[in-house]
């Protein structure tokens, strides 16, 4: 039986996470960064580790938005999660963005996913 794994622009891919495992979260080929309603990193790929340099003993448990990765701490990425939380609506957004925090500037797509239901949010980070 084939596993058919997801990519960055599937439709309903907030949950496909959700059910996904941690070995098949590794298997993306993008970054996985899924958080709870304090925005402290709950989930975290490795592809994301090792494009970002951090391990996951390093960004598990911590704050996103002020620990891991205050460059997102912005109307353009934490903003949105916030006020779908107090709208209890859906965000689905992909912007492209350029990540500068701790490394040279680098040009990504983001999507930004959270679904009214779901009590993990992500932010995905495609590298291009």
């Amino acid at each position: 039986m084939t596993t058919i794994i997801p990519t960055f622009d599937a439709r309903g891919l907030a949950d496909v996470l959700e059910a996904s495992s941690q070995e098949q979260l590794d298997a993306l080929d993008f970054g996985v960064i899924g958080f709870d309603g304090d925005a402290v990193v709950q989930r975290y790929n490795a592809f994301e580790s090792q494009a970002a340099g951090l391990s996951p003993q390093r960004v598990l448990g911590e704050p996103l938005f002020t620990n891991v990765a205050p460059c997102l701490n912005n109307f353009l990425v934490a903003q949105r999660f916030e006020d779908a939380a107090q709208d209890g609506s859906e965000l689905d957004d992909t912007i492209d963005y350029v990540l500068t925090l701790r490394m040279r500037p680098i040009k990504v797509k983001l999507r930004l996913l959270a679904s009214a239901a779901g009590a993990t949010r992500y932010v995905l980070v495609q590298r291009r």
